[in-house]
């Protein structure tokens, strides 16, 4: 049996938005593959050889896209304030440096860094050490740049 995917409603959105690009990058890739086998003599061309590793790259990606998709369990965001941190939370944490920052717990296939609040997996070595913490909690963590203490100071879903 297939493992399910928690997702929330706004990163079940995400990607099934990207899916639909990734199907119009696909056209795409097959068209201008087609052209280039069309007019190509020469089949050791790298333009040619490139355009099928791009179509290939593409259709795993949807081929990933449409099996996280099919596995996907919505997980409820009702914007209410609750006790622990669990899959979906917005937790807001600050460092000892006054540093603040907000971030929200979900499963691998929705993190992002890029969006704000920054999305990280609950299998991260953050998410893992946020699950189950309550507000007031202080959290250490293994960064890049040494150890981090953050203390939390709000959850939400």
């Amino acid at each position: 049996m297939a493992r399910e995917v928690k997702l929330t409603k706004s990163g079940y959105e995400r990607l099934v938005a990207e899916l639909e690009q990734e199907r119009a990058r696909l056209q795409d890739a097959t068209r201008i593959l087609q052209e280039l086998m069309e007019s190509s003599d020469d089949y050791d061309d790298s333009g040619l050889e490139d355009a099928k590793r791009e179509k290939a790259r593409i259709e795993a990606r949807i081929d990933s896209l449409t099996d996280t998709l099919s596995r996907a369990q919505i997980i409820e965001e009702e914007g209410t304030k609750v006790s622990v941190v669990t899959l979906g939370a917005v937790v807001s944490l600050k460092s000892k440096e006054g540093e603040a920052m907000e971030v929200q717990v979900v499963a691998p296939a929705e993190a992002s860094v890029l969006e704000r609040p920054m999305k990280i997996s609950d299998e991260s070595p953050m998410g893992k050490a946020l699950l189950g913490q309550q507000v007031g909690a202080r959290v250490l963590l293994e960064t890049p740049k040494g150890r981090k203490e953050f203390k939390i100071e709000s959850i939400r879903h």
